[in-house]
């Protein structure tokens, strides 16, 4: 790659986005990170060519969290980059006080840029409890955030929680061209989805590649879909007498039998790509693949966006028949690629550096939806 020189003679960083960079103002552009993911922060503005802004983010001996920027963002354009990890609460507060001192130093807009929003998957009733997701875009939205791009929500519907715009950009292309290019023999593969709640993205998948499509259903026990909801329970039994005589009783709910843990759809043969959003716990990965084993499955391969892999994880996944883990690098994971040698990253900074130079423009962001490549 040839580097081009300035008038001046000096050096221009070489051109990372497929779009002519020299066309965005850069000059009012601020690009700072909490302590979540400073790599993927650091790749962003290097792709954009551009210098990441001067914050500090740390914490005090009693655990409070303390941000200096050491750049002015006067009638500037913030982006903060801090996505979900384990660490979820102290990323959040990192993310809200970073934003509320911007929003404080007269900043002209703050989009906060989270490729994994923590959180994502508390966005339904369960229980007597709450929905979390909710309680945290309104959190945002106060703290001073005017945007929000985020990538692979568990839910599209999140985006309905904030009261700002929401641009929830894919990793599917990246992950397509993955299996295209590095999975030998793909057109021999069958994408599986490990339950029915998947099967939506699989099916997505398979029209894409033009492959089969396969669901494992029956009792395995989920984590979240087959939770007894306390709506269900029966009413407290009471000897007082209704008010109102009821001519037509309540009907009881009629108890879910699943059936015995079974394949849709032929494996044998093939090359299984379990597709999801999300691996944290991987105990259902793992017995999916087991599964797929038995029923004769060459080949077994997980792709995700986002890759959590929380407690002993690289263990499981290592010591499990899966052949590959593919997730992107949403989520620093280096400690468990160490852990683990059969997980694989794929980069998607380009991706958020093109996001952010289109909101900066003015520029339509459809074109993220329908053409993302990964030309460089």
């Amino acid at each position: 790659m040839l580097l081009q020189r300035n008038k001046l003679g000096s050096v221009r960083p070489p051109k990372r986005c497929r779009s002519d960079m020299d066309n965005t103002s850069t000059s009012d552009i601020v690009i700072i990170n909490g302590n979540s993911h400073p790599d993927l922060a650091n790749m962003v503005a290097e792709r954009m060519g551009i210098k990441n802004g001067g914050c500090s983010v740390f914490h005090k001996s009693n655990r409070e969290t303390i941000v200096e920027i050491s750049d002015s963002v006067r009638g500037k354009d913030i982006y903060i980059i801090q996505t979900g990890t384990k660490d979820a609460n102290n990323n959040i507060m990192e993310l809200l006080i970073m934003a509320y001192a911007c929003k404080t130093s007269s900043a002209r807009s703050i989009v906060g840029v989270i490729p994994y929003l923590p959180y994502s998957k508390q966005c339904k009733m369960r229980k007597r409890g709450c929905i979390v997701s909710k309680l945290l875009a309104k959190m945002m939205c106060t703290s001073g955030l005017t945007h929000i791009i985020t990538m692979d929500l568990h839910q599209k519907e999140i985006q309905g929680f904030f009261d700002i715009p929401v641009d929830n950009l894919r990793a599917s292309p990246f992950l397509l061209q993955y299996i295209q290019e590095s999975i030998p023999d793909y057109r021999n593969s069958v994408i599986v989805a490990r339950n029915p709640g998947v099967a939506k993205k699989a099916n997505s998948y398979a029209e894409r590649l033009r492959l089969g499509l396969a669901v494992i259903h029956g009792e395995q026990k989920e984590t979240d879909a087959d939770e007894v909801d306390g709506r269900y329970s029966p009413p407290p039994t009471s000897t007082r007498q209704r008010t109102t005589s009821v001519s037509v009783g309540v009907p009881e709910h009629i108890v879910k039998v699943k059936p015995p843990l079974t394949i849709v759809g032929d494996v044998s043969g093939r090359i299984a790509i379990m597709v999801d959003d999300l691996i944290d716990d991987v105990q259902a990965f793992v017995a999916a693949a087991e599964m797929l084993k038995e029923h004769g499955a060459c080949k077994i391969y997980v792709l995700a966006t986002h890759g959590l892999l929380s407690s002993d994880a690289p263990r499981l996944l290592e010591e499990s028949p899966i052949d590959e883990i593919v997730v992107t690098n949403t989520i620093p994971h280096e400690i468990q690629k160490l852990q683990c040698h059969k997980i694989k990253t794929i980069d998607i900074s380009i991706l958020i550096a093109e996001a952010i130079r289109r909101i900066h423009n003015k520029e339509s962001m459809s074109y993220l939806f329908r053409n993302v490549t990964l030309e460089d």
